[in-house]
């Protein structure tokens, strides 16, 4: 015997004594509360979706009226989720997510991926090996936006809303997929000729002892950057001193190079000034090694599309 299956509206369900329908919602709105629950901030989502703030919250408005509930506390200085709001965007945030995925997946499918990829980075990663490719990457990819935020934070990317980040190492969390952007990077000492004015060069590791070296942290109240060469096939650590202090390489380079003190850094990221003659590099004999930087980004069944050519892109952009 065949079976057919019915869904009966409201008025229909309300004779016959079946349950009532779910009240009808408009994807839109649900749309438009899942970006202002990622963001809790009507202004924020208003800009990714390409409304006003006052077209979200008139939508939020009629999404609560639709549901019968309220989902968002408002003050004038804060949005926060209600508990029903935080259900319903826990349960629903996954589905939307999927949805996208699959979008921009089939985009992918015909070579045009289209979307906003939203990096975290830190600077000197960036300006290494992102930045040189970048316009070829907009060339390609037509359809595609690039949005980067530079910091060195080390922060929860898929929390703050971006679709991956791009460190020195590959420690990641468990639901992170790192892939290695780029060769292991090689730490040099440099110094402005200008430094050496009133002073012997070190000719030895111990010899930096006796100078003012510019320090870095790895970020706001991190730890320090250590001062670690290869030695004759030992490392050798040495606890230098110094008066200046940063928090980003970009500045211990310009420091650098105003004949402030010695510095520690990457030698492709002071490449320019190495070749201009700003900066020489002292003790050629002994260098550091670092890690070498890599994408990192959350592990999901389907990559969306955007997000796949922007790391293909790049990892074939800095082969080594």
């Amino acid at each position: 015997m065949n079976k057919k299956l019915t869904i009966q509206d409201a008025a229909h369900a309300g004779r016959t004594g079946a349950a009532p329908a779910s009240p009808p919602v408009h994807l839109p709105g649900l749309l438009t509360f899942e970006a202002a629950a990622r963001h809790l901030n009507f202004a924020r989502a208003a800009a990714e979706l390409g409304v006003t703030p006052t077209a979200v919250s008139r939508t939020i408005k009629t999404l609560e009226a639709q549901l019968k509930v309220r989902l968002f506390n408002r003050t004038t200085r804060s949005v926060s989720l209600t508990e029903a709001g935080s259900s319903l965007n826990s349960r629903m945030a996954p589905a939307l997510a999927l949805i996208r995925n699959s979008v921009s997946e089939a985009l992918l499918a015909t070579d045009q991926p289209s979307g906003t990829v939203r990096v975290n980075s830190s600077y000197v990663a960036y300006r290494m090996l992102i930045e040189p490719h970048v316009e070829a990457f907009l060339a390609k990819f037509p359809l595609i936006h690039v949005e980067i935020s530079l910091d060195n934070l080390l922060g929860d990317i898929v929390s703050a809303g971006f679709d991956l980040g791009i460190r020195m190492g590959k420690k990641v969390q468990n639901d992170m997929v790192a892939m290695q952007l780029g060769a292991e990077q090689k730490r040099i000492v440099v110094a402005a000729p200008d430094y050496f004015q009133d002073r012997k060069e070190p000719t030895t590791i111990d010899d930096l002892l006796h100078h003012n070296c510019i320090r870095q942290r790895y970020s706001v109240g991190g730890r320090w950057y250590e001062w670690k060469f290869d030695s004759e096939g030992q490392t050798v650590q040495i606890d230098v001193q110094g008066r200046l202090l940063f928090d980003e390489m970009r500045s211990v380079v310009d420091a650098a190079v105003q004949g402030l003190g010695i510095g520690f850094v990457l030698e492709e990221f002071a490449k320019q000034e190495l070749a201009s003659g700003q900066l020489r590099q002292i003790l050629k004999r002994h260098s550091g090694m670092d890690d070498a930087f890599h994408l990192y980004y959350p592990h999901r069944k389907y990559m969306p599309g955007k997000l796949r050519a922007f790391v293909d892109f790049m990892l074939n952009a800095n082969k080594t």
